[in-house]
């Protein structure tokens, strides 16, 4: 190799023998971008390594803070959970997997964690494709572990029945009329929940339905069965869910004799404020049990809305009303309590001073309950929204709930849609109501709430 001058050593450039220079022309022209100055640190190889080994040796913790945000930000999103769950924190790798994962991702939903989001969709995924007697239980038994410090709301809207072998035989056994009736009958049950929410310490939040999505042309009533047993075993999960505040279950023709046995596990139930048991199939019998529910739990909003409630149950559903002193929210849209009914919520508001919205739009109520209401609108100062949308109330129900909204300075929402109160009626009420809620507005800006320390 032929040595530079004394004079020009600090320019100096290394001459290559013809085979390495020909070796690094033939690497330059398929990499442009290659330079023997980069060749990576020593420090850049063993996180290189880290992160390729890091399934059989998971070492986070001992990395300096730098070096550890290296490894997290190149660490695959399909590492087995059984090693990320609890070694990994980090909310920007939980965020990768997430996103990866669905296409749309809001954590508000959350509580703006990232990591609670991504076990709670995971946990609810494996139970909406859950097939009993199929799927293997340990999918949810490995999971729990891993999971119950992060779960704290699940929202399952299908519930897949075990698959049956004799399905066909039981099909040609039955007549059209039974298909539609008797097949309903067969034993259907679903994913026991007792084991999942007894071992999920922090769940607060529980919404269900019953049923199958997407099912198409294979549509069969026997997919949208809540059965007798699937209640039982609920009715014990709830119990066991010493934490949970929030129920819902929604669109499983929950009946009568389903609400009593779900109502008696949730007496006194420590914790539980909201119930929501809408678009089912509960009557007066299921309404008189839910009357004793309110007077025995700390519920605040209840749901009721699309059942088969009559005049009977509301009654129920009033007499409880005037001795609570902590619900705040009742929903019995869609319903048939009729004037009976309305009346009775009507009375029960007289006396009643925690209720602040009501909703009893297609009720089939008319001007009877438009007259107790005016006395209501004259009396109570707690409620702020009242629905009446979709019932016959009449132009002289609708004068006589503008006499009684006269000097009522707390309604600030008030629903005549499709009442047939007259236009005139309608405008002069809709006056007041914008009134209080400007003059509430107003008060909020001038003494705005205090920030909890």
């Amino acid at each position: 190799m032929q040595q530079p001058a004394d004079g020009d050593r600090s320019t100096a450039i290394p001459l290559l023998y013809p085979s390495q220079a020909s070796c690094t022309a033939d690497r330059i022209i398929s990499d442009p971008e290659w330079s023997l100055a980069t060749v990576p640190s020593l420090t850049e190889l063993c996180l290189q390594h880290i992160v390729h080994n890091f399934e059989k040796n998971p070492i986070l913790d001992r990395l300096l803070p730098e070096h550890q945000r290296k490894v997290l930000d190149r660490l695959s999103t399909g590492l087995p959970l059984a090693v990320t769950a609890n070694l990994i924190s980090d909310e920007d790798y939980w965020k990768r997997c997430c996103t990866d994962r669905w296409q749309v991702c809001d954590i508000s939903n959350y509580g703006g964690s990232w990591k609670r989001m991504f076990f709670e969709r995971h946990l609810e995924n494996i139970l909406k494709c859950f097939i009993p007697n199929t799927t293997d239980p340990n999918q949810i038994l490995d999971l729990i572990p891993l999971c119950k410090d992060y779960v704290r709301k699940l929202e399952v809207d299908q519930f897949l029945p075990p698959v049956q072998v004799d399905q066909k035989e039981e099909r040609d056994d039955l007549s059209d009329t039974g298909s539609d009736f008797g097949f309903g009958k067969v034993s259907m049950h679903h994913y026991d929940l007792g084991v999942l929410t007894t071992a999920l310490p922090h769940l607060e939040e529980l919404h269900l339905t019953y049923g199958v999505k997407d099912c198409g042309m294979n549509f069969e009533w026997n997919l949208f069965n809540f059965t007798h047993q699937d209640c039982c075993n609920l009715a014990v999960a709830l119990k066991m869910c010493h934490n949970l505040k929030v129920f819902k279950l929604t669109r499983s023709k929950v009946d009568d004799d389903k609400t009593r046995l779900l109502v008696h596990k949730l007496l006194d139930h420590p914790c539980l404020v909201e119930l929501n048991l809408s678009h089912n199939l509960i009557k007066n019998k299921g309404a008189q049990a839910i009357g004793k529910l309110i007077n025995r739990s700390r519920l605040e909003t209840l749901n009721l809305c699309n059942n088969q409630i009559r005049h009977l149950g509301a009654q129920a559903l009033a007499q409880a009303l005037a001795e609570n002193s902590t619900l705040t929210s009742l929903n019995l849209r869609l319903n048939c309590v009729e004037d009976k009914g309305g009346e009775a919520i009507g009375r029960a508001l007289l006396t009643n001073t925690t209720l602040k919205s009501i909703h009893l739009g297609s009720n089939d109520l008319s001007e009877p309950t438009a007259t107790l209401f005016s006395q209501v609108l004259a009396q109570n100062t707690t409620l702020t929204s009242i629905n009446f949308s979709c019932n016959c109330l009449g132009l002289d129900g609708g004068k006589q709930l503008l006499d009684g909204l006269v000097d009522n300075k707390a309604l600030t929402e008030f629903d005549l849609r499709l009442t047939e109160v007259g236009q005139e009626t309608e405008y002069l009420i809709h006056q007041i109501v914008w009134a209080n809620r400007e003059a509430v507005r107003l008060r909020s800006l001038q003494h705005p709430p205090t920030k909890p320390l």
